[in-house]
């Protein structure tokens, strides 16, 4: 059998179809190289600018003088409103909520623009002690690199889809080096949806983009955790307390950004400006709530600390992280989350510690972290995952269970709250949520099923040309060229040519005019899904569509049986 070079129309040729794994692996490959070198660049720019502007080094807020403390997110707040003031507003969108809105409305097509903006806004951000996390910029530019792969190499839209699940969790093992929780993530917030064809490449993203952070600047964040158990089960009751806390914690966290969200009509230097003043101020008391505040997670761990600070703590950042975020400070809330989590569990646990002689706090601590993350994000097995990995603590995994359900049923369940990021989008009138229709004919792109057996001809042709026409056997004929183009049945142009006599040889013949059945047709980019073929199909109530290449060149025609048959035998053999 002879060797077939490799062809890149040929790869998108199979990319369209819903079963290519080879493909899609060779691009999770890729998209990890890609989103984790970009990770690797924007981690080191920020660990650069800690170094430069705080006197022990990164996340050292707390030795900055009150003086300091009060106007380094002040200065970050004006650099951050000149800097929007020198893009168009198209361009100011930017992290986790940017990515789901334009992955429901653009197929993942992600914008290179507002990734340069969402690099250095987010590394402002951070730099200047605001409270917030990079983990949110993280998963944009790690996504905004899968999708940029793939719109730079003109893949179909289905894949788009899934290149942007590779970087996000790219993005996310490059900056915690929790690859599995990674792929979970991406699952659970992103994707919403567990296939094989999905999984697989998005955990060979994961895994690339976490070796080549690894390789190019160390190990992201690894906590320096103790090796904790609960010891007795007598304590899962005081677990269970905890993953309520949080669960109450996560929707009063949830429910004030959604309230400071209604402030966006502000003009964004009076927004950006109020956030900054109100984290300098709240830093002079706290100023552990600047930046991500992984150093004061870490002690957490191993260390109890006095009630009354934490809770101060606690209430410090609970209102200031949705308030800033809301404000629209451009950063992730992902590691304040886990901050939250992590200084909630130690006060219960010292709490705990005090009435009932429970173990040591620093493993509370562990649980209210994932806890929080489970709740806020409504992803379970992400943040249970993470929590493992974070820790690298096996003890945890019963009490962490507990503790995750119970944050998540009071948050889902008790109060019927979806994601943040879901919940933002559904502000804006978007649900990402998919219906079973949706989700199969998203997976496969309009190359997998038309249908190539066409003629094309104008529609003033001459008899011996009509002739030769039929004689190539097409099952459809593509009449008129331009701005209007119709399908005609040969079988019809055969019967008007029957009825003619000899005498007719030399006319020609109006296909558009003569007796026969038409059916109207709108062109299709060859990158289109299966589930926008069938949308515009519905809006303009066609059953055909013609399929077109970059060059408006015709390709092939759908219709819209075979689409409805394409969808009853995946959900048969589902």
């Amino acid at each position: 059998m002879p060797h077939r070079p490799f062809s890149l129309e040929h790869f998108r040729q199979r990319l369209a179809h819903a079963d290519a794994l080879p493909q899609l692996v060779i691009l999770g490959i890729l998209s990890g190289l890609m989103a984790g070198g970009l990770i690797s660049l924007f981690r080191s720019a920020d660990t650069l600018l800690h170094i430069w502007l705080l006197p022990g080094g990164t996340e050292r807020f707390e030795e900055l003088d009150d003086l300091h403390r009060l106007l380094l997110p002040v200065a970050g707040s004006l650099l951050l409103i000149l800097l929007f003031a020198c893009v168009p507003a198209h361009a100011r969108s930017v992290g986790i909520v940017h990515m789901l809105e334009r992955l429901a409305n653009y197929e993942g097509r992600l914008p290179a623009f507002n990734l340069v903006i969402q690099g250095i806004a987010a590394l402002i951000a951070l730099a200047s002690g605001h409270s917030v996390g990079r983990e949110g910029p993280a998963v944009h530019l790690g996504a905004g690199a899968g999708s940029l792969l793939g719109q730079r190499l003109s893949l179909p839209n289905n894949s788009l889809r899934v290149l942007v699940g590779c970087g996000a969790a790219a993005g996310i093992a490059a900056t915690f080096n929790t690859p599995l929780a990674a792929v979970i993530f991406a699952m659970e917030v992103i994707l919403l949806e567990y296939t094989l064809i999905g999984f697989l490449p998005i955990m060979v993203a994961a895994l690339v983009g976490d070796i080549v952070s690894r390789a190019l600047v160390g190990e992201a964040l690894v906590f320096n955790a103790p090796e904790l158990s609960i010891g007795e089960l007598t304590q899962l009751p005081l677990i269970a307390l905890l993953g309520l806390l949080c669960g109450l914690l996560a929707t009063g966290f949830h429910l004030l950004q959604m309230q400071v969200i209604k402030l966006k009509h502000w003009p964004f230097p009076v927004r950006f400006l109020l956030a900054g003043l109100l984290t300098g101020v709240v830093a002079l008391q706290w100023p552990e709530v600047m930046g991500g505040g992984y150093d004061t997670i870490e002690s957490l761990f191993n260390t109890p600390k006095p009630m009354l600070f934490l809770a101060g703590l606690l209430l410090a950042k609970c209102l200031l992280t949705p308030i800033v975020i809301g404000l629209g400070i451009p950063a992730g809330l992902i590691g304040p989350t886990l901050f939250i989590g992590t200084v909630a569990g130690a006060l219960l646990g010292a709490v705990g510690a005090l009435l009932a002689g429970t173990a040591h706090t620093g493993l509370y601590a562990m649980l209210g972290m994932g806890a929080m993350m489970a709740a806020l994000l409504n992803a379970p097995l992400a943040a249970m995952l993470a929590m493992l990995e974070l820790t690298q603590n096996t003890g945890i995994i019963l009490p962490g269970m507990l503790a995750i359900l119970v944050a998540n049923l009071t948050t889902r369940f008790g109060f019927g709250l979806p994601s943040i990021f879901h919940a933002s989008l559904q502000r804006q009138g978007l649900d990402l949520r998919q219906a079973p229709l949706a989700q199969i004919l998203s997976r496969a792109a309009v190359g997998s099923l038309m249908q190539r057996d066409f003629a094309s001809t104008p529609a003033q042709i001459t008899l011996t040309e009509a002739r030769q026409l039929l004689q190539q056997a097409p099952h459809w004929l593509l009449v008129g060229t331009g701005s209007r183009s119709v399908l005609m049945p040969p079988a019809d142009l055969r019967q008007h040519l029957d009825s003619l006599t000899e005498e007719h040889d030399g006319l020609s013949i109006d296909l558009l005019s003569m007796p026969a059945r038409r059916a109207d047709l709108e062109p299709l980019l060859y990158r289109a899904t299966l589930k926008e073929a069938l949308n515009r199909m519905q809006k303009k109530q066609l059953d055909y569509l013609l399929v077109v290449s970059n060059q408006d060149e015709p390709l092939g025609l759908i219709s819209r049986q075979q689409i409805e048959e394409y969808y009853n035998r995946k959900q048969t053999l589902s």
